[in-house]
């Protein structure tokens, strides 16, 4: 990308941070909503801080952008985005915890169980994870009940045993085995990669994308779902906690084997290489308007954070 095209992505990007963080604030609001009793202030004030800390809200882009390309009402996009966005936020407050990866830091601050206290955390991320399906199951989500039936029962699936929680069993089990690169992949399209093909295929799904369509959308989310775990088990071994916001080194740190530590660093790049092309491929059919999700291919595979 050159500079122009970079400067544009990024204010895009960010455009879709704000966006989305707007609509999170307001739906993490003191107030009870209708059929709830009370909001205890303690976990709203967990959950606001596990959220509403700054961060890229790539997953949520994605959503919008995919949405946008293929058609899908801006405002449904947005609560879809936010639901996702909800429930990545619950993975990273869980896989903080210290009988996860014991982490004490998050984007650059203490992770809510620091700031908080280990049950809190737990029930911060329990509250993040419902409160995400009564976002797509809401009134105010305004799709086709069909849609939203799809658009929730994907999302079950790609955040569940079959996904992310079962790519992270998966990981922890990792860390005791020695798992070939078979069994890397697998579990790398379960943890990561799962929810940026969700991302991909919401956008789809919302706008009532035809088989064909959603198949291609998907595969893209498959494609840079690889990239952005590569990207991040590169930053693992060539960055810094000042500079990524996080702990660095932890995988080697467990003797946990990645594709960086099988074929070494530039064997991955290349790697990158490949996959950004190949997703860009894919959008090759849609023209002009796919740039964005282009863009977002290279920078997922080129990120320094």
């Amino acid at each position: 990308m050159n500079r122009v095209q970079t400067d544009g992505f990024a204010a895009r990007l960010d455009a879709a941070a704000m966006e989305v963080a707007a609509l999170l604030e307001d739906l993490l609001s003191a107030a009870p909503l209708e059929g709830e009793i009370a909001r205890p202030a303690h976990l709203i004030s967990a959950m606001r801080h596990g959220v509403l800390n700054g961060g890229k809200r790539l997953r949520p882009f994605l959503v919008m952008e995919t949405a946008n390309l293929l058609g899908a009402p801006k405002d449904a996009a947005s609560r879809v985005a936010a639901a996702l966005e909800c429930i990545h936020c619950y993975s990273l407050i869980h896989d903080d915890l210290p009988s996860m990866d014991d982490d004490d830091l998050r984007r650059g601050q203490p992770t809510v169980h620091i700031a908080f206290d280990e049950a809190t955390a737990i029930l911060a991320g329990d509250a993040l994870l419902t409160l995400a399906f009564d976002i797509l199951s809401a009134p105010e989500t305004r799709l086709p009940a069909e849609i939203k039936v799809s658009l929730i029962n994907q999302m079950a699936r790609a955040a569940g045993i079959g996904g992310m929680v079962g790519g992270q069993s998966l990981d922890l089990h990792a860390e005791r085995e020695t798992p070939d690169e078979a069994a890397i992949l697998r579990l790398q399209a379960m943890k990561t990669g799962a929810l940026l093909r969700y991302a991909c295929a919401a956008g789809a799904i919302a706008a009532g994308a035809d088989n064909k369509t959603l198949a291609r959308m998907s595969r893209f989310g498959e494609i840079i779902g690889l990239a952005f775990q590569l990207a991040d088990d590169l930053l693992d071994v060539t960055s810094d906690a000042a500079t990524l916001g996080k702990a660095t080194g932890k995988d080697a740190g467990r003797g946990k084997a990645t594709l960086v530590s099988l074929h070494g660093n530039e064997a991955v790049r290349l790697r990158l290489d490949e996959l950004v092309e190949e997703a860009a491929l894919l959008l090759d059919p849609f023209g002009a308007a796919a740039g964005p999700l282009k863009q977002a291919a290279g920078f997922i595979a080129s990120r320094d954070r």
